[in-house]
This record gives C-alpha cells, structure tokens and sequence, in this order.
C-alpha cells in the first residue's frame, strides 16, 4: 500500500512496483493527522487482509537556517510534517499488529540532531528516535518489533511533492539567496564527517528498511542503523 497526499507521486509508484510484480495499490491520504492514519490503516487491511510491515517515511525538511530565524508557524510547520506522521500512524497500526501478534514497523530517523540549520527538523527526527525505543520496549511482548534507519546527506533525482502540485512556492523562503547559502553549509557539513566520500542514494536506505522488515531481523528491536556513510 502506498500512501502519499499526492495522486501522481503515489501513482508512480505504484507502476514501478507492479512493473516487477508486486500487488500494489495507493492509498490518498495525510498522515498528519490521526484519523487519516486511521484511515490508511483501514484501507490496507480492506485490501491485504493483515499489516505486517509499517515504513514511516513521511517527513522532510521545509527550511534551512539558523534557529534564531525561524518564525513559530515555521517551527511548527516542521514538527507537523516530520514528527507527527510517525506518531500518528505508529498509534493507528498497533491495535492491528498487537491482534495479529505479529508485526515489525520501521522509522526513517536522520543524522540531523548532530547537524546545523535544521532544529525542528532535527528535534523532529529526534522524537523519531525516541519513539522507536520506546515503541519496541512497550510492544516486543506482542510479537512487534521496532527498528529505524537513519540516513545522511542523500541524493533523490526528483520528486512530486505536495508543494509542487497543492501549493506552489508558499514554503519558499522570502530570501532565496541567503536560504541557498545556508543550505550549502549544512550539506558542506553533512559531507565533511562522511567516511564514504559520496552521498546516500535511496537504493542505499531501501536495503537497510528491507533487512528491519525482514524475518532476517526477526531478534532485532529497538535498534537505529546508521545508514549515512560513516557520517554517524
């Protein structure tokens, strides 16, 4: 099941996986909220019957630069779309997986809280991390496991995002030069601590997700992989 709030970027996906023969079907939904967790939950039972694997990667940073320049509605603009996703879909599928006994879910975490120009983000992604820990202390007695990936600095070629398609430019920041300049700076930083001279590809990160949600990974809860090139 593949969710996203925007039909074409979830419609794409969907190809490529029944292109190499996965039964595969989008969901349109905000996770941002508990009821549209809810209802994606509800969607994949309605479809495959049971959940047995839950890949939160919903979340991205909007602005980079300095905390002292961030408004409140920025802040929590950032913790909306990287912290509450999680949250919410983690709560809505652990009904579920506790009544199958069964169940591994897999967070996307960041390098960012050891990063600069991105605080809510990173404070975000550090709540992802915490959670995880959490979650796996409080549910490995109901057969779930609850693991992270935590990427660095990581190359995406392109993507349909809901600011592309529902509203342009209203995240753009008021001084595009000074935000490319930070921007820079953070991703000059991220490159500076890697072992691995060159930046993540997604391949990279969907290699690590695959091992958590695999019985290969059956004896493992709690834990983050470090997946950033020696960044860690």
């Amino acid at each position: 099941m593949v969710a996203d709030r925007v039909e074409p970027a979830a419609a794409r996906v969907v190809e490529e996986l029944q292109q190499r023969g996965v039964d595969a079907a989008p969901a349109i939904v905000d996770v941002g909220t508990l009821a549209g967790a809810q209802h994606l939950m509800a969607l994949a039972v309605a479809r495959f019957a049971r959940i047995d694997v839950l890949v939160n990667n919903v979340g991205g940073t909007i602005w980079i630069k300095p905390f002292h320049l961030y408004t409140e509605e920025e802040v929590h603009q950032e913790l909306e779309r990287s912290l509450l996703p999680t949250l919410w879909c983690c709560l809505a599928v652990l009904p579920i997986m506790m009544q199958q006994k069964a169940g591994s879910i897999v967070n996307i975490g960041s390098q960012s809280p050891r990063g600069i120009h991105r605080l809510p983000y990173a404070a975000s992604k550090g709540g992802v991390l915490a959670m995880t820990k959490v979650l796996s202390m409080e549910y490995g007695g109901h057969g779930i496991r609850v693991n992270a990936v935590s990427p660095g600095g990581t190359d995406i070629s392109d993507r349909i995002t809901a600011r592309q398609v529902l509203r342009p430019g209203v995240l753009a920041d008021e001084n595009p030069e000074e935000a490319s300049r930070y921007e820079r700076e953070m991703k000059a930083h991220i490159q500076s601590q890697k072992a691995l001279e060159r930046r993540g590809l997604p391949e990279d990160h969907a290699a690590a997700i695959a091992f958590l949600a695999s019985d290969d990974a059956s004896f493992i809860t709690g834990h983050v992989i470090d997946c950033s090139g020696g960044q860690g």
